[in-house]
């Protein structure tokens, strides 16, 4: 039984008229592919990351399971080939969950120059050229009675500096909710941002790897940040994930640094880093007010 994705934050969505994910029982993610070079460059992407053996194990873990390509009936009804990917949340109840497109450039080494003037407009317009990183969408679980927090992906997208900080102060917060949003307490920021497991460490990891990978360069690829806030208020692990999603515009990188992505990454974590400091600086001065 296929069905639309309840937890999609970003990108084209499923409908009756238009070519979207769709998701079934089992665990599996279904991406049409894009009628263009892009779904080609993708499957071709997919196919060569799955074998290369030069990709470490710790790496893999960050990239959604490929199973191949199906032609199946479409979400608006048409037969239509899809990728078959690794359903990211279908181990989540109730995932919080931030999409972040990582780069200050958007558009490949191949591009015309028709897309990469729409590319350059929208990074100029969002923070993508101030900060190397952008948020395309978020949603944020507060309990079952009022279900998420989701803001619009216009409000998103047009997020100034100050509305990333806070969207990320919310990102971690246990509260109160109000009609502006998620009050930004960032009561989870300490176990979802820090800790052995946590976001940070897990885009550390990443960073090492791409201090020294000259394999790929991953242009207007995204970084799924999803944790579970139940968990958390249940005493355990928020189980904190990071993921790298959308690979239609990779490269190869023919021995040269994805300056890229690595400098938009290190941006992230120090802005996530900052977040979390300010939290236990916080802490730190409540406690001595006391």
């Amino acid at each position: 039984m296929l069905k639309i994705p309840s937890h999609q934050v970003a990108g084209h969505h499923a409908s009756s008229r238009t070519r979207g994910p769709l998701i079934d029982d089992s665990g599996h993610f279904y991406k049409p592919l894009q009628g263009d070079e892009r779904g080609s460059a993708e499957v071709t992407f997919y196919k060569q990351f799955s074998s290369n053996t030069k990709i470490p194990d710790h790496i893999r873990k960050f990239f959604p399971v490929y199973y191949g390509t199906k032609v199946m009936n479409a979400s608006d009804g048409s037969e239509h080939p899809h990728i078959v990917l690794e359903d990211l949340t279908s181990n989540h109840e109730n995932p919080t969950i931030m999409d972040v497109k990582i780069g200050s450039r958007t558009w490949g080494p191949e591009a015309s120059d028709e897309y990469i003037a729409k590319c350059f407009k929208r990074d100029r317009e969002t923070t993508s050229v101030q900060l190397g990183f952008r948020i395309s969408g978020l949603q944020i679980y507060i309990n079952e009675e009022v279900g998420f927090y989701k803001p619009a992906r216009d409000f998103v997208l047009k997020s100034s500096l100050d509305d990333v900080r806070l969207l990320f102060k919310k990102f971690v917060s246990s509260g109160p909710f109000d009609e502006t949003g998620l009050g930004p307490d960032r009561g989870w920021a300490s176990v979802v941002y820090g800790g052995l497991n946590g976001i940070l460490a897990q885009l550390l990891e990443l960073k090492a790897w791409f201090e020294d990978q000259t394999l790929y360069h991953f242009c207007a690829c995204s970084l799924l940040l999803m944790f579970e806030k139940e968990l958390a208020l249940e005493g355990g692990s928020p189980n904190a994930q990071v993921k790298i999603i959308d690979f239609a515009h990779v490269t190869e990188g023919r021995g040269v640094i994805d300056h890229n992505f690595l400098g938009g990454l290190c941006s992230l974590i120090k802005f996530i880093s900052e977040v979390v400091g300010d939290h236990e600086d916080h802490k730190t001065q409540d406690g001595d007010d006391q």
